[in-house]
C-alpha cells in the first residue's frame, strides 16, 4: 500500500482553512482525512483543523485488527459525530467563530476493504483499469437542483451559487454523515481532495495523473495544475494505493 497527501493555500487566499492526515495504522491499513473550513477571522482554519485532527485521532486509537465491516462504520461514523459536537461546542465560545464549519472526508483502507465517510463537497474518487467514478455525492445546493433535474452536469460547473454548502461539519449540534464501502477488485487508488482541486482538475486530468503513477508526484502534479488553473482556493489531496 502506497500514501500520499499535500496541500496547498492557493494563489488567492491569505490563508489556509484546509487540512489534511494521512497515516498507516498497520501493514496494509491506512487512514486519510480531508476538511475544507469555513467562517471569518481564521474560523475556518479552526473548524478544519479541530476535525481533522480529531476524526483522524479517534480512528486511529479506536482501530483494532479484528474489527469487521460493522465495526469500522460504527468506529467512522462516531468519530465523524465526535468531531462535529467539538466543532460546534468550540463555535459557540467566540463570537467570531459563531457558524464556522467544515467538510469532511475520510477512508480507511484495509486491504482491498475501503471504507468513506463525508459531510459537504469535498471528495472521494476511486481509481481503477476501468477509469474514474466520483465515491462521494456533494451536499450542495446545485447537486441538489442536478439531482431534481433543474439543471444539467455542465450547468453546475458554472452555476452562481456552486460553492453553497447544504451539510457542513460543525454548523448544528448533530449532522447526518454519508457512509460508503467498497471492495475494488485489482489495482486501485482512492483519491480524497478538497473542491479546491475537483473545480479545476477534470476526472480525466486527475485519473491520467494519479493511477499507475509515483502517489508523491501526483499529488504536486495535481497542486501545480489546480494552481496553474487560477489557484483561488486552497487546494488540498489525499492519495491512497494498493
Amino acid at each position: 500500500m502506497f500514501l500520499a497527501y499535500k496541500t496547498d493555500v492557493g494563489k488567492k487566499r491569505k490563508d489556509n482553512q484546509d487540512a489534511v492526515k494521512a497515516s498507516f495504522i498497520e501493514d496494509n491499513v491506512s487512514i486519510s482525512v480531508v476538511c475544507d473550513g469555513m467562517g471569518g477571522a481564521k474560523s475556518g482554519e479552526v473548524a478544519s483543523d479541530v476535525a481533522v485532527t480529531n476524526v483522524f485521532n479517534r480512528i486511529m486509537s479506536g482501530y483494532r485488527s479484528d474489527f469487521d465491516s460493522n465495526s469500522i462504520r460504527n468506529l467512522m461514523l462516531s468519530a465523524v459525530h465526535a468531531a462535529n459536537t467539538i466543532v460546534y461546542e468550540k463555535s459557540k465560545e467566540d463570537i467570531d467563530k459563531n457558524g464556522m464549519g467544515t467538510t469532511c472526508v475520510a477512508a480507511l483502507v484495509d486491504n482491498k476493504h475501503c471504507y468513506i465517510v463525508n459531510v459537504g463537497d469535498s471528495r472521494a474518487y476511486l481509481l481503477d483499469e476501468n477509469g474514474i467514478s466520483q465515491i462521494t455525492t456533494d451536499h450542495t445546493y446545485v447537486q441538489a437542483l442536478c439531482d431534481q433535474g433543474i439543471i444539467t452536469e455542465e450547468e453546475k460547473k458554472t452555476h452562481a451559487m456552486k460553492n453553497v454548502i447544504t451539510r457542513a461539519l460543525g454548523v448544528d449540534d448533530d449532522v447526518e454523515v454519508d457512509y460508503f464501502e467498497l471492495e475494488p477488485t485489482g489495482n486501485f487508488t482512492i483519491v480524497l481532495c478538497s473542491d479546491g482541486l475537483s473545480n479545476y482538475c477534470s476526472e480525466e486530468f486527475i485519473y491520467k495523473t494519479v493511477y499507475g503513477n509515483n502517489l508523491d508526484t501526483a499529488a504536486k502534479e495535481l497542486i501545480d495544475y489546480a494552481n496553474k488553473q487560477g489557484g483561488k482556493d486552497n487546494i488540498t489531496v489525499a492519495l491512497v494505493a494498493n
